[in-house]
């Protein structure tokens, strides 16, 4: 089994001297070619690890709390540093089936995203700003995002990392909540919506219906009308 050669993997280090310490989680990451940060994470995420408490002595731990509270804080704080994009990848996938930490994940996952948001809103870097936008989507392809997240984060008034990242569209796409509902929020910016009906997803009778509404914003009206009005041009030039 998986534990099975997870203890097979780590018994060769049981022996390391133990006046090495701390030190060494490094000596056995270099050993495995990673990075100490890696192995915290990997371990840390990994179930069969929980369920091997006799490995927690080879990393220099005593406890699993010990371990889970350097693996957290490593999996909000590192914003593709010690842990590359691969590597928060990889823990999503591995973590989108197993239900305990799954419940875990959605909680440090919120945690981490504003950590990177923060970053971006001081540095706009853009390598950072693509690593994150393919953070986003993976988690809501993986599952590990759902309905509940999904609701905060369209709730946010005038949120420009959701219009960064085209977040409106990625949830439809991933069907967790329906395009049509989404065009009737008044959080979402009528550029984000402009995406929506350039994507097909809205029909004409909710376009309409929308702009009966007299409580819409000016923006969102002129948005919708010059919409509507370039579909006509197109049927006039089609026809």
């Amino acid at each position: 089994s998986e534990g099975e050669e997870l203890v097979k993997t780590f018994h060769v280090f049981i022996d390391l001297d133990k006046r090495v310490g701390k030190k060494k989680l490094g000596i056995i990451a270099k050993k495995l070619r990673l990075r100490p940060e890696q192995l915290i994470v990997a371990a840390g995420f990994n179930p069969e690890f929980r369920d091997t408490p006799e490995l927690l002595p080879i990393l220099a731990y005593e406890s699993i709390d010990d371990l889970i509270k350097d693996r957290n804080e490593l999996f909000i704080k590192d914003i593709y540093k010690k842990l590359s994009l691969n590597n928060i990848l990889a823990v999503y996938d591995a973590v989108k089936s197993d239900t305990e930490t799954l419940q875990v994940m959605q909680y440090l996952m919120v945690q981490r995203l504003q950590t990177i948001e923060e970053r971006i809103e001081e540095t706009v870097n853009s390598v950072i700003i693509e690593k994150y936008k393919t953070e986003i989507r993976t988690i809501y392809s993986d599952g590990i995002a759902g309905i509940d997240f999904a609701e905060k984060r369209l709730d946010k008034l005038d949120s420009g990392f959701r219009a960064l990242l085209n977040e409106v569209y990625i949830i439809t796409e991933n069907k967790i909540i329906p395009a049509g509902d989404i065009f009737f929020r008044d959080t979402i910016l009528p550029e984000e919506k402009r995406k929506l009906l350039v994507k097909g997803l809205i029909p004409n009778d909710l376009i309409r219906s929308r702009l009966e509404d007299e409580q819409i914003s000016q923006r969102e009206r002129k948005m919708l009308n010059d919409y509507i009005n370039s579909i006509k041009q197109n049927d006039t030039g089609n026809a």
